[in-house]
């Protein structure tokens, strides 16, 4: 008897359509936890925890405001800033945009040009 097998299809499958996310990658700790607990309160923001991270996935934009980390956290105000997110980031998608008080992240290049001061009109 000869049994027949067929492949299941990944979800990890390639996409080259535009998707409108943005996200990134969290490491799974204490901080990490905290800070997808605060960014999983946006409506356009998915959580998916797995073992070793946490994903954050956006439509459209997502902004981490430092402060309401920090408030999060049961610090003051200016303890969580750019090195502590980066320093439990792993990866993001999307065009990062980092200011004195947040790191804003944009699905596509053209809602970035304000901050990062390109111009788009065809030249």
């Amino acid at each position: 008897m000869s049994t027949t097998f067929t492949t299941a299809e990944s979800p990890f499958k390639s996409d080259s359509t535009a998707s409108n996310k943005c996200g990134f990658t969290l490491m799974n700790n204490q901080v990490g936890e905290v800070v997808a607990e605060v960014m999983g309160k946006l409506d356009n923001v998915t959580l998916t925890p797995l073992p070793s991270m946490i994903r954050v996935d956006a439509v459209g934009k997502m902004e981490v405001v430092y402060d309401e980390i920090s408030e999060a956290l049961g610090e003051e105000p200016g303890y969580f800033d750019q090195a502590e997110f980066e320093e439990n980031m792993s990866t993001h998608y999307g065009r990062m945009i980092h200011t004195d008080d947040r790191t804003i992240l944009v699905a596509n290049p053209e809602d970035a040009a304000d901050y990062l001061g390109f111009d788009l009109r065809a030249v």
